[in-house]
């Protein structure tokens, strides 16, 4: 999925304070910025929400940090149980007679 512009917080703070001030329209913000209006329209409902503390980072849960970590560990266990396995069959053809000494 193509993803459009990235705006830093404060930007985005900046055009909600200016729009709730009164101080700009918001559609004289969109035409100044290049914005489409339902993308102030998102952000204009986020800082309605949250005020100053609206676009700030996510916080990751403790659940959330965990199950990432459990996912992490078990691709890398995959990894190693992957690579032990190719070690194991090199060895067993290594002292195949066959193989070399």
């Amino acid at each position: 999925m193509a993803r459009g512009r990235t705006y830093t917080r404060e930007f985005k703070l900046q055009l909600c304070r200016q729009a709730a001030t009164g101080e700009k329209r918001p559609a004289q913000l969109c035409r100044e910025h290049n914005l489409s209006e339902s993308v102030l329209l998102r952000w204009r409902k986020e800082y309605d929400a949250r005020g100053e503390a609206a676009f700030a980072e996510k916080q990751v849960s403790g659940d959330e940090a965990l199950h990432a970590r459990i996912a992490e560990l078990e691709r890398f266990c995959g990894q190693l149980s992957l690579e032990n396995a190719v070690l194991k069959k090199s060895l067993k053809n290594m002292q195949s007679p066959g193989g070399m000494p």
